[in-house]
């Protein structure tokens, strides 16, 4: 056994392919198979690849293992001898050294929401190196009760092959010193009797350069326990690199999202009157400071799903007054637990979650097209979208009268066919008359003829000897030989 777990991931696929067995998957997979291979097909051929394997490796090492070792002893425990641990009295099963029983010092494990711990099969315990290989096998031992057994298997499903009591494996770090979250070791694998369990997987991150990361939950171990009073062997594999964990198997019922909302909702909601005094205090003035807040705005939309929020709920312990969707928080943590506020991203436990019942009532007041509201300093309230759409009305009204162009003016002429005397003088009695307020621009005037206006307009006066030149001016005529007033502008 100790041969096969010092082997390479070359020399486990070798080994595995001379026996007829799959070489593909992770090294912890191949050494699985390998030591799963020894135990039930035990044979001749076996242990022949098995030897030169390992003397292919290890040619001298095996050599002085043979001649060092004292008579009766096997080969593959030799080594075992110079562990720092020890191995004087330990329990052998199938090859393998049972886990110490002894729990780890007084190492305590952080409650999760939702799992309820109703009994402890196995009390936090080390983790013990037997050699010096980098991948370790630990084994626990521990029974299930009667009216356990009965527990378990007479339990509801919270879906198809998820009970609502089970037992689960617990790992952390080996630390005396306040509550231990669970923390997997590398390479860790799961096997009860002698069937490998799910352990969570990596979750891919979304940010560039960020390494995915495993979500450390317990691991079920329900579905390959024996339901009776029979002994239950779990075997942890694990990464030796230096840090010391611990393993504990609990008797737990687990809570669904819907279940803890319904706690929430009956344990936890603030009422509106202490909401509005923490408002109030909020915007109190300060004589520090130099400017007064008079007003705080809040949106009505979740920062999760960026939806308007149904359930409003806060932190405690956090400074600021957006909330966030109760439901959504609690369906996002049962999949992937992170308990982090989604607006300032401090840590949000479950105890400390609670229901603004301010909010709650703005919510049913308010329309669902409002999206923002703003907390005065007495504790009110008032919506953002009126003022948007005030600020709106006024950008796009005219100070002056819309004049349809289209419409017939009073004179019977239309604007597109009007001549440029009459628009002269209409543009000139409005002005004059002040009733108006506009200033009609000529727009078939060149650039040209402007400057000829500004510059000789007094000889070009003289040389007209009408007398109609003194109430109206005479028709321009540009460098092109109809009358421009004859050009439609449509």
């Amino acid at each position: 056994m100790n041969m096969v777990k010092s082997f390479r991931v070359s020399d486990l696929q070798t080994l595995l392919a001379s026996m007829g067995r799959s070489k593909s998957g992770l090294k912890h997979d191949l050494v699985g198979r390998a030591l799963r291979l020894v135990q039930t097909e035990y044979s001749p051929e076996l242990l022949k690849n098995v030897r030169q394997l390992y003397e292919s490796r290890f040619p001298k090492a095996s050599g002085w293992l043979a001649a060092r070792r004292p008579e009766g002893v096997p080969v593959a425990y030799s080594s075992l001898s110079s562990s720092p641990t020890g191995t004087q009295g330990a329990d052998y099963l199938n090859g393998i050294p049972k886990l110490s029983s002894t729990p780890a010092a007084e190492v305590k494990l952080v409650s999760l929401p939702f799992y309820q711990t109703l009994e402890t099969l196995l009390p936090p315990t080390e983790l013990i190196a037997q050699n010096s290989e980098k991948l370790q096998d630990s084994q626990c031992i521990f029974e299930l009760t009667q009216s356990q057994a009965d527990q378990v298997r007479t339990s509801t499903e919270l879906r198809p092959g998820m009970k609502a009591i089970q037992v689960v494996l617990r790992i952390c770090y080996t630390d005396s010193i306040g509550v231990q979250e669970d923390q997997y070791p590398p390479n860790i694998a799961v096997k009860v009797n002698q069937s490998y369990c799910h352990v969570p997987g990596y979750y891919p991150s979304n940010k560039p350069g960020v390494e995915p990361r495993r979500p450390c939950r317990p691991v079920n171990i329900t579905p390959w326990l024996h339901l009776s009073t029979a002994t239950n062997r779990a075997t942890v594999t694990w990464g030796n690199f230096g840090k010391r964990y611990s393993v504990a198997v609990y008797l737990v019922r687990v809570f669904t999202s819907a279940e803890l909302f319904s706690q929430l909702k009956h344990c936890s909601v603030e009422s509106a009157e202490r909401c509005r005094e923490r408002i109030q205090d909020k915007l109190r003035f300060d004589p520090e400071n130099e400017i007064a807040t008079t007003g705080l705005r809040v949106s009505l939309i979740c920062p999760l799903v960026k939806m308007r929020i149904g359930v409003p709920c806060r932190v405690l312990t956090c400074a600021h007054l957006q909330c966030f969707d109760a439901i959504y928080f609690l369906q996002m943590n049962e999949k992937k637990p992170t308990w982090t506020c989604p607006v300032c991203d401090k840590q949000a436990p479950f105890e400390l979650l609670t229901i603004d019942g301010l909010a709650s009532e703005i919510l049913k007041e308010t329309h669902e097209d409002i999206e923002e509201i703003e907390y005065l300093t007495d504790g009110s309230w008032r919506p953002i979208r009126d003022e948007k759409e005030r600020e709106r009305e006024r950008s796009n009204t005219p100070d002056y009268p819309v004049v349809d162009i289209c419409v017939p003016e009073a004179n019977g002429h239309s604007p597109a066919h009007s001549s440029t005397s009459q628009t002269g003088k209409s543009g000139a009695g409005s002005t004059a008359g002040g009733t108006g307020g506009g200033v009609v621009v000529d727009l078939t005037l060149d650039s040209e003829e402007e400057e000829e206006e500004e510059g000789g307009g007094g000889a070009r006066g003289d040389s007209d000897d009408t007398e109609d030149s003194q109430d109206s001016p005479a028709p321009k005529r540009g460098r092109y030989d109809y009358d421009k007033d004859l050009v439609t502008a449509y």
